[in-house]
């Protein structure tokens, strides 16, 4: 039996563990399996650890207000100290490019514990875009023994960089998150029905999300001008849950606060986010998950950034990269509004990031070497 101990700390990492993590509890012959969550999202991640059924064996409850990177990265490493010692594991889990999982990575190094790195090899050839995303992903393949890969593309990226040893490709976890919850939602299908009734379903939705910390600022006001914009049609409805960070909540109210036919709400818990995906036209965002999870809906996305590690969305022609500026993320608005041919291109292209049995995959290969 092998002793695993996944370490997360945010919502997307707890999305695309979670099929893991519940295969791996199924499987108590070969795994005996512990969570340790650093709280590097607090409410955020405890929706969706709720929602999957997933109780932590340690919380390090790590997040301060207006906590630096250094002191949040120092944090998680010193608290993780007492939890090895505790578990003593044989394999260390980690997902992504959070501090969380690079924290935990270099931990398990310096324990000289076997590292398996779910996600690997994605490169958006910026290190400051994400940041400091794209910086944590470099660091922890070099720490990783593993190495789930989605693509082939971001298998090749390790294979670029010198790592040719256990790479797998796997495809995305984050599908097989997407497809359990969209059967827990269909069952439930009134109660989304009755919290979205603000929202006039005749008319084209588009969904937009945003947090990228390369997009505060004037950005983000960019942005806000375009959704403006884009909202002035009749048959248009814009749905924004706004992220906590008053870098983002600030500037997004005091710009878009009196759009009529702009609803700006709450973060949305992890299942209402699927239903409005599902029943959205498109999809404005920065987020790295929604750039594979959309794919398997049928929704074009608009990606507002320069540059992105999803570089198979782009070449598949699932999503665009518009960046933040206003015009650009205005005319290609327009065009999936106003052109059913390109629309219909975007929406039906088969999703590169998998087909939902990443994490059979993963297990496979875990329990047979």
């Amino acid at each position: 039996m092998q002793k695993v101990l996944f370490i997360f700390g945010t919502r997307p990492e707890a999305i695309k563990l979670a099929p893991l993590i519940k295969k791996m509890k199924k499987n108590k012959r070969k795994f005996d399996v512990h969570v340790c969550v650093t709280g590097q999202h607090r409410e955020m991640l405890d929706q969706v650890l709720h929602f999957f059924d997933i109780v932590p064996d340690f919380d390090l409850h790590i997040m301060k207000k207006n906590q630096s990177l250094t002191k949040l990265t120092a944090r998680i490493v010193s608290d993780l100290e007492s939890i090895f010692t505790t578990v003593n594991p044989d394999r260390v889990i980690v997902q992504g490019d959070t501090t969380s999982a690079y924290a935990g990575a270099l931990v398990a190094y310096y324990h000289k514990i076997k590292i398996a790195y779910v996600e690997d090899g994605l490169r958006s050839g910026d290190r400051y875009a994400p940041f400091p995303e794209e910086v944590n992903r470099k660091m922890i393949s070099q720490l990783a023994d593993f190495h789930f890969t989605p693509t082939t593309l971001a298998a090749s990226n390790l294979y670029n960089e010198g790592i040719k040893e256990n790479v797998s490709i796997v495809g995305n976890t984050v599908i097989d998150a997407l497809f359990m919850g969209l059967e827990t939602v269909k069952k439930n299908e009134e109660k989304y029905v009755q919290f979205f009734d603000f929202i006039d379903f005749s008319k084209k939705i588009i969904l937009v999300t945003g947090h990228r910390r390369e997009n505060f600022g004037k950005p983000l006001e960019n942005v806000c001008v375009a959704l403006k914009e884009i909202a002035r049609r009749d048959d248009v409805q814009v749905v924004y849950p706004v992220h906590m960070n008053p870098h983002i909540s600030k500037p997004v109210y005091n710009l878009l606060g009196k759009s009529s036919d702009i609803h700006l709400i709450e973060p949305l818990d992890y299942p209402f986010l699927l239903w409005l995906m599902n029943k959205s036209y498109f999809i404005i965002t920065d987020s790295g998950g929604i750039q594979e999870e959309a794919p398997s809906l049928h929704k074009p996305l608009l990606v507002t950034r320069d540059v992105t590690e999803r570089i198979e969305g782009i070449k598949a022609g699932t999503a665009k990269l518009v960046g933040t500026d206003t015009k650009k993320i205005v005319s290609e608005a327009t065009t999936l509004l106003t052109n059913q041919k390109k629309y219909k291109i975007m929406s039906s292209v088969p999703n590169p990031y998998g087909d939902g049995h990443a994490s059979e995959k993963i297990i496979h290969i875990l329990q047979n070497t």
